[in-house]
């Protein structure tokens, strides 16, 4: 399971709860971290939970991973959904965490089969809200 480049392996519990992000609509977000040379599940967000709880989840001086179900109306008026992967890397954070998650983001966003949209973002306003709706069309 682990990649060579960067000796990180996947929990099973990522994909399972990422599937029932996708599929259930179980969840409205997950927060991912890089912990053991592993990457595990940091963050359940429930269905009603807000993009304010989600912003709220990532650390302002810590790398994570996370995806995002994001709701929004077409032009059209038709309700529609896009799943986010947002590759969460704060200048603060220190440059060996960055290294880490960087080398290791490709391979771990493979493993959720579903992405419609990748983000990167060092700061709040590279994943405001505005970006998401501006990604999502």
């Amino acid at each position: 399971m682990a990649n060579a480049a960067s000796g990180m392996a996947v929990h099973d519990d990522c994909k399972l709860k990422f599937m029932e992000l996708k599929t259930k609509r179980t969840y409205r977000f997950i927060v991912f971290k890089i912990e053991d040379k592993q990457v595990i599940v940091e963050k359940l967000g429930e269905p009603a939970e807000t993009y304010e709880d989600f912003t709220k989840c990532l650390p302002d001086n810590e790398c994570r991973y996370a995806v995002y179900d994001f709701d929004f109306m077409t032009q059209e008026n038709v309700p529609k959904s896009r799943i986010f992967f947002v590759a969460w890397s704060p200048d603060t954070s220190r440059v060996r965490s960055k290294m880490i998650y960087a080398s290791s983001k490709d391979r771990f966003k493979r493993e959720l089969d579903g992405i419609q949209v990748e983000l990167q973002a060092t700061d709040p306003t590279e994943m405001g809200l505005d970006v998401f709706k501006s990604r999502a069309n």
